[in-house]
């Protein structure tokens, strides 16, 4: 079984944010994610963003939706 949970890496010690429930003890691999500070906000789409005047449309929220990427799962 394999559990993530999210941690801190500074000056060659890792923090752990959350405690993993159900596990005592366990062997772990560690993963470095690094953040550009200077990322901007996440966007969203909203109703009346376009700009050429046009309301968005509740198919235009359809259409925004991520259904995955079929080029991942290897099929």
């Amino acid at each position: 079984m394999a559990i993530t949970v999210a941690g801190i890496y500074k000056d060659g010690r890792i923090e752990l944010l959350e405690t993993p429930t159900g596990v005592r003890e366990g062997r772990v691999l560690v993963t470095l994610v690094q953040f550009n500070k200077n990322n901007t906000a996440p966007r969203y789409l909203m109703p009346g963003k376009y700009q050429t005047g046009r309301m968005s449309t509740e198919e235009d929220f359809k259409i925004a939706e991520w259904h995955g990427e079929d080029d991942l799962d290897g099929g």
